[in-house]
């Protein structure tokens, strides 16, 4: 069975996994966020519990 063969297809992942590691990730890391992160204090909101009517 050809699929079975791993010579071509393991030579494509390869390739492509350096070519993402090398190459693509870096640029895309680059990149600054539009939105950075602030160090705000998280809001803590007080709730009520709910009365039900029939207790």
């Amino acid at each position: 069975m050809p699929q079975l063969n791993p010579s071509p297809w393991f030579f494509i992942m390869t390739i492509s996994w350096l070519t993402f590691s090398l190459i693509i990730q870096p640029k895309l890391l680059a990149f600054i966020t539009t939105n950075p992160p602030h160090s705000k204090a998280p809001k803590t909101i007080k709730t009520t519990p709910w009365t039900w009517p029939w207790t």
